[in-house]
Formats: C-alpha cells, structure tokens, sequence
C-alpha cells in the first residue's frame, strides 16, 4: 500500500499548531541549567514572580524579609519568588535519504517534519525561543533562536523545503550527514539550551557519539527516532524493494529470512537505546503509523507522572 503522505505541504504542518496548543515541551526530568529569561522552574529562590510568604527560615536570605507581614504576625516572614530560568529550543531535524521510506500512512521523513513543527508551535506557545538545524544529503539550513512566530514559521518553511527535494535515487554523492549537522547545533547551542534531535539514527556511529557527549556537557538533549514498522518485521508475502536503481525481491513466507531480519533490527535498537542511556539522554519512538501529536501528548503525560512521583522539575 503506498503511504498517504510522502511528502509534506506547508498547510499541514501549520496546521499543527492547533495540536500543539496541548503540548509542552517536558519530555525529561532533568532540571534545565538556569539562566536569566522567561520559564518557571520548580526551584524556587530569587526572581521576578513573587509565590507566597513563609516564616523565615536559617539561610533565607535577609533581603526577602516582608517588614509589613513580619509586623502584622508577629514573627519573621520572608517573600517567597519563583526563579526563572531561559530555554532556548533548538531542534535538529533530519531530512536525509535515509528517511524517504514509509510503507501506510507516512514517510519517516514525513513524520520527522510532523514532531518537528509540534515542538516548535509548543514552544513558542510557551514563549520559548525557537530555532535549530534542518538537513539533508547535500547542505543544511540553520535557523537563529527568536520568540517571533516568523522565526518558527521559517524553520517550518525549510523543513518543507528539504523534504520535498528528497527523491530517488540519490542525485550524486552524499555531501552532509548528522555528524556534520551535529557539528553546526554545537557551534550555534548556548549553555543552557534544550536541543531536541529528530533522525532516524541510521547514521549513528561512534563519531556521533563524542559529538552527542560534547553537546549534553552544556545542553539538555532528547532525541527523537522515527522508524517504521516494516524495518522491524515484515508481513508475510512476496515484495519487491528498490532505492530508484536496484531491485530486491523477498519472500518474507522464508521464517528463516523473517527470523534474521527481526533479530537485527531488534539487535540495532538495542545498541541505539544503550547508547543513548550511555550519555544520560532519553530517546522516544515515534511511529509512521501513530499520530505524532498524540504520541507526544502521551510522552509528555509519562513525563508529568515520573516528575510527580519523584518531587523532581523537569
């Protein structure tokens, strides 16, 4: 069956902001290092939003002291003010060949460019700072933080740029890959930045692995696989594959050739999580076949119940 959605339109993914009208971008437990700007963190402490008062408690700080308050009860009461902390969001969005697959509903290319214009609406609806890195096989677009939604709209415009230029087969050689994208979202990352990274990860390798490294000592990461369920089993029958030049017929009836193919798949998944979990980052899997705001939606809801039960701010 061919998928519905090869390609993206620039409609759809605007459209997406409805959607993302029920998103945040809490997807992690890690407290975000804190910095002078707009979000609200858990931690509460100097800032511009006053919480409550509180008796004074040893090593509150003098300057907090309410006079009036302190008066009025007859004991020390100390102002009690929300700390803030900037979020720039910058989200890494792969276009590569890699992800110009799909076998229903969607490409994996289509579906990175969905969870990508989520997160962006997200956060600008949260008064984030949007930007990040979009690239394929042949270059790369990078886009500046900025809280204006024309900013957000120009990340999304070359999302859908990329994506329609993917086509088969590849014209030339591969000139740009996601290590070299993960070199320009380390270059333009501030300290304190949210990186969100959308690929495939079919290019992973132990250089990505140092770059990953190099860019969690001063970011907060979360990674985003899109897959499909063909890569990870086939449905019985005979089909025939190709990349545009070469052909490939398989009987999938063959339990032999089935059993093969799903212990590799599911022995690269298994290398890919491990190595995510190696370098203290989350990876959420998001499936051609799945709506990507309601699998974020979901995500999002784990994150609230993990962070509730453990008293810690995302």
């Amino acid at each position: 069956m061919r998928p519905h959605r090869v390609y993206t339109t620039l409609e759809e993914l605007l459209g997406l902001r409805i959607s993302a009208a029920r998103l945040s971008l809490r997807f992690d437990r890690r407290k975000l290092q804190q910095l002078a700007g707009t979000h609200l963190s858990r931690f509460r402490g100097r800032g511009i939003d006053f919480s409550e008062h509180r008796q004074y408690q040893p090593g509150d700080d003098p300057r907090s002291i309410d006079w009036r308050v302190t008066a009025r009860r007859g004991r020390v009461h100390t102002k009690v003010f929300h700390e803030e902390v900037e979020r720039p969001v910058l989200i890494l969005v792969d276009q590569s060949i890699n992800l110009f697959f799909g076998s229903d509903k969607a490409f994996k290319s289509v579906a990175a460019a969905d969870v990508a214009s989520l997160l962006a609406w997200a956060g600008l609806n949260k008064g984030d700072r949007i930007g990040g890195v979009v690239f394929s096989d042949f270059g790369h677009q990078e886009i500046k933080p900025s809280r204006h939604p024309r900013q957000a709209l120009r990340l999304l415009e070359c999302v859908h740029e990329f994506n329609n230029q993917l086509k088969l087969p590849l014209d030339g050689n591969r000139q740009f890959g996601l290590n070299d994208a993960l070199v320009e979202l380390r270059r333009i990352a501030r300290p304190g930045s949210q990186c969100f990274l959308i690929s495939d990860w079919r290019q992973f390798d132990s250089t990505t692995e140092k770059l990953l490294f190099e860019l969690k000592r001063h970011c907060q990461l979360l990674a985003f696989q899109v897959y499909d369920p063909l890569e990870a089993s086939f449905p019985p029958g005979s089909f025939r594959l190709t990349d545009g030049i070469n052909e490939l017929e398989i009987n999938t009836d063959d339990q032999a050739l089935e059993y093969r193919f799903e212990q590799q798949f599911q022995q690269w998944q298994e290398d890919i999580v491990n190595k995510f979990a190696g370098l203290g980052m989350g990876c959420a899997r998001i499936s051609t076949q799945e709506d990507a705001a309601e699998t974020l939606l979901l995500l999002q809801q784990s994150s609230r119940s993990s962070i509730a039960s453990t008293g810690v701010a995302s």
